[in-house]
């Protein structure tokens, strides 16, 4: 097993992966710029290397400076959290090549899932159900219309690279096809250094649902799903475990043939598989499969259980989880509020400055993951999210009921918060209902007023 972790993050996930480390009397040494060196993360590990200014490139994705880190503190394995470098090949094969643990699926899996018409070609071979659309990367040569053609309108045209809902535009009819082909290729090449694309079917008012599994090369199970339609410009804002309103032959469906798609790919570590459920037709069909931690797994640990990121580090570090399928149950009901440093009132534009107050709801079924306390300072170069407040009750209608008073208690002076779009969220009829959807928050234009 490993002893000292170094943590290439920063904010709430770095203090959540300190937590698990620390329990399993694993040393920790968290990277920080040098505006967050006296941050919640900073203070919460053991040890802290500043590995460059405020800028990403220069800090948080700087592979060379977070590895010297780890050999010059003495640390056997490198955790990746989300984002930054996390489903970066290269980082993930210097890391290995540097002769330390890496704390995810390795580099070849991470490749594979990352090239999105690849990762689509393997969902189909494993039995995930996909959407229609071009039989993988789109040929500069191919005839596009004849193609999208046999598809069918309205469908996007998807970055092979993207991910996390970047690098895809909508297509409504024929006329937009081929220019919006030329956009996302010019696009996909600038922002992820690849021109691939593909077509895909959109599904309108489609819900967003996903799998957490977890495989240690032998061993592939799955945590149960969660529904994460609550999204803002392809962001998700709000997410809750189960999903609600599936139907069992379809929970079914996702859930083993997404356990199926780890083992073909004799997967090791956590992983989420993404789909677009359909409501009208009762479908689900593949989005993407992310490999590593997901921002919203705190749900799936409140229904199951199950500490995660404890998991991981078990099979990064003895090549073995500690669970079977049958040792997974569910209990209730759960939903996650990021709360983010934005103004609402001003389209969501991120509201940087000193938190000089900050207090958090506390009580059963109450959780608050957050990498900021009084006094931090919102930085204008990261993510604005400050903390994600989590809810578990007995059932849906509790824990949405629970999750409105929760939010009643937050209280934050200094910056503008997303909170009060939360509030509005949870008491709309179409949540309560589960017929809202992935475009939901852009079609309720009063939303974008909330104060």
């Amino acid at each position: 097993m490993m002893k000292k972790l170094l943590i290439a993050n920063r904010g709430e996930i770095a203090v959540r992966i300190i937590r698990s480390a620390r329990d399993m009397g694993i040393g920790t040494v968290a990277v920080v710029s040098e505006p967050d060196a006296s941050s919640l993360a900073a203070r919460t590990a053991d040890e802290y290397v500043v590995v460059g200014p405020a800028p990403a490139p220069a800090s948080y994705l700087n592979q060379g400076a977070i590895i010297a880190a780890a050999m010059d503190t003495g640390c056997d394995a490198v955790h990746p959290g989300y984002g930054f470098l996390s489903e970066n090949t290269s980082f993930a094969r210097k890391v290995a090549d540097a002769g330390l643990i890496w704390v995810g699926p390795n580099a070849d899996a991470i490749e594979m899932m990352g090239n999105k018409s690849l990762a689509r070609a393997s969902a189909e071979k494993a039995g995930v159900p996909v959407l229609r659309g071009s039989d993988g990367p789109l040929d500069p040569e191919a005839d596009a219309l004849a193609i999208a053609a046999g598809i069918g309108y309205p469908l996007v045209v998807k970055a092979s690279a993207g991910g996390g809902g970047r690098g895809i535009r909508f297509v409504s009819n024929p006329d937009e096809l081929l220019e919006t082909i030329e956009m996302a290729r010019g696009e996909a090449a600038s922002v992820f250094g690849d021109a691939t694309v593909y077509l895909e079917r959109f599904v309108e008012h489609a819900r967003h649902v996903e799998v957490q599994i977890l495989g240690d090369g032998t061993n592939f199970i799955h945590l149960g799903d969660r529904d994460c339609s609550m999204q803002r410009r392809s962001q998700k804002v709000l997410e809750e475990a189960p999903a609600p309103d599936l139907p069992e032959s379809v929970r079914e469906t996702i859930r083993q043939s997404s356990v199926e798609l780890a083992r073909q790919c004799g997967y090791q570590g956590a992983g989420t598989v993404e789909f677009l459920y359909d409501p009208q037709n009762h479908e689900a069909a593949f989005i993407e499969m992310n490999t590593r931690i997901q921002v919203e797994h705190p749900i799936t640990e409140q229904i199951t259980g199950v500490d995660l990121v404890r998991e991981q580090l078990l099979i990064a570090g003895t090549g073995s989880m500690s669970l079977k399928q049958e040792d997974i149950t569910f209990t209730g009901h759960a939903i996650e509020c990021r709360i983010n440093a934005e103004d609402p009132g001003n389209n969501f534009f991120p509201s940087p400055g000193r938190l000089d107050v900050i207090e958090w709801p506390t009580g059963d079924g109450i959780r608050v993951d957050t990498g900021v306390d009084a006094g931090s300072v919102v930085s204008p170069f990261y993510d604005s999210m400050l903390a994600k407040l989590i809810v578990h009750a007995a059932d849906r209608d509790s824990a949405i009921a629970a999750t409105v008073e929760a939010l009643d208690h937050v209280r934050i002076e200094g910056v503008k918060t997303t909170v009060p779009v939360h509030k509005m969220l949870l008491a709309r009829p179409e949540f309560a209902a589960v017929t809202h959807h992935s475009k939901f928050i852009e079609t309720a234009p009063d939303l974008l007023e909330a104060k």
